[in-house]
């Protein structure tokens, strides 16, 4: 009958060394954003005040802001056409240097869903780049922006850290 190999360890087994300690700027933090705006209108400081990070409006997050940037458009037709443009700079590197884009934020122009023509040029932004997606809210339209994000925005709630 074959048996498995036998290790005989003879002596003291030594404990392995303690690692030094972690330096503290090594720990990990939360990712902070920069919501951009795509057009007057797209949402950035309701998303902004509702998700955390930088409100820049339409303009380029600055020295000391957050360079990871949100872009944000709204589902109508002139929001999605802002979009293609927009990722198409970042792609051929003729946006601010030092600048990354994280992804899209396509917030909904108005309750209910997209109408076919829509719906298919959000699927063509979503073939290139990470999209999320969110919801006509009814309460943000009135101010009203202390309740939970909606849970259709999850992912994005835990992209920004924002999960309560």
């Amino acid at each position: 009958m074959r048996q498995g190999p036998e290790i005989w360890i003879r002596g003291p087994v030594a404990l392995p060394e303690p690692a030094p300690p972690e330096p503290a700027h090594a720990r990990a933090s939360a990712r902070r954003f920069s919501w951009v705006g795509l057009h007057g209108g797209a949402g950035v400081s309701t998303l902004a005040a509702v998700y955390g990070g930088h409100d820049g409006g339409r303009t380029w997050p600055g020295p000391a802001d957050p360079r990871s940037v949100l872009l944000v458009a709204r589902t109508h037709a002139a929001g999605l056409d802002a979009v293609v443009p927009a990722v198409e700079m970042f792609r051929r590197g003729d946006a601010p240097k030092g600048l990354d884009l994280d992804a899209v934020v396509l917030v909904a122009d108005a309750p209910g869903r997209l109408p076919r023509p829509l719906a298919h040029r959000v699927r063509l932004i979503e073939s290139v780049i990470d999209v999320y997606r969110v919801p006509w809210v009814n309460e943000w339209r009135l101010g009203d922006l202390g309740d939970r994000p909606p849970r259709e925005t999850e992912p994005l709630a835990r992209l920004t850290g924002a999960m309560r």
